[in-house]
């Protein structure tokens, strides 16, 4: 992989060149950032930021204004750092500002054809099927095993899969693996229009079921499905966990990240 190609190419079609990530959201681009504003149980945020690192007052600045103006709206907003972004203390100066950061994640990388070939194999545990999550009925799965690996309400996910879904059916795709009736492991896949990437979001297993193949047999049905829409890289912010297990199948690091929260 050519780090600095792809890097360059992710912060362009990712973050410059941001669209909204469901119904009634709205990209915005100021001199200083491209940000996202979203419904109340949208996704809020920043996503990136004009700073070169030489004027620590700019970003001071740049900071305050975003507070201010997603305060305004009345919502909480989050401001997603990564490794590379400058000035190189501004996570610190996120924190002064009343930021709290959540733990920090790998942007990983990998050719969706190289996915395909590895994953190839790939099948779930005996008595266990999986299925895609594109009706109501499959998102109450999705939100089911969402809360219980996570540890938090399902809500707002609940109410952007299905105002994605009603809108347009074809801008993810949802899988859940069920063990009888149970949930027992979902995720999705996010295509990014106009761009080679498509992202690997939400997987997560129960973990009495964890080690027996799911996650890999999930990423390997969502990396069919994009390389049957065109999408030649696959993108995942990864956990420790899963970073482990996504190095096998042939992806990459290319930064971090690190969600930075205010308000709510």
């Amino acid at each position: 992989m050519d780090h600095a190609a792809v890097l360059a190419r992710y912060d362009r079609d990712m973050r410059r060149e941001a669209r909204p990530d469901g119904p009634g959201a709205r990209i915005e681009r100021t001199a200083a950032v491209v940000r996202q504003i979203a419904p109340a149980h949208g996704w809020n945020g920043v996503l990136w930021s004009g700073l070169d690192g030489t004027d620590a007052t700019d970003a001071d600045a740049t900071i305050a204004a975003q507070i201010a103006y997603y305060g305004a709206l009345g919502r909480p907003f989050e401001w997603k750092l990564y490794g590379h972004d400058l000035p190189a203390d501004l996570g610190s100066r996120l924190l002064a500002a009343g930021f709290t950061p959540e733990p920090e994640e790998t942007v990983m990388v990998a050719q969706t054809a190289e996915v395909v070939a590895l994953t190839a194999g790939a099948a779930p545990p005996e008595g266990v099927r999986v299925l895609r999550a594109d009706d109501a009925a499959g998102v109450e799965h999705m939100v089911e095993v969402h809360e219980k690996v996570f540890g938090s309400d399902g809500g707002g996910l609940r109410r952007r899969l299905l105002a994605r879904l009603a809108a347009d059916p074809g801008s993810l795709v949802a899988v859940v693996a069920l063990a009888g009736d149970e949930p027992v492991s979902a995720a999705r896949l996010e295509p990014v229009p106009g761009t080679g990437f498509a992202g690997l979001w939400g997987g997560g297993t129960l973990a009495h079921w964890r080690g027996r193949g799911l996650y890999r047999t999930l990423v390997a049905h969502r990396a069919r499905a994009a390389a049957a829409r065109g999408h030649r890289c696959l993108q995942v912010d990864a956990t420790p966990m899963s970073r482990r297990v996504l190095e096998r199948l042939g992806f990459q690091a290319l930064t971090t990240t690190t969600p930075y929260l205010y308000g709510g």
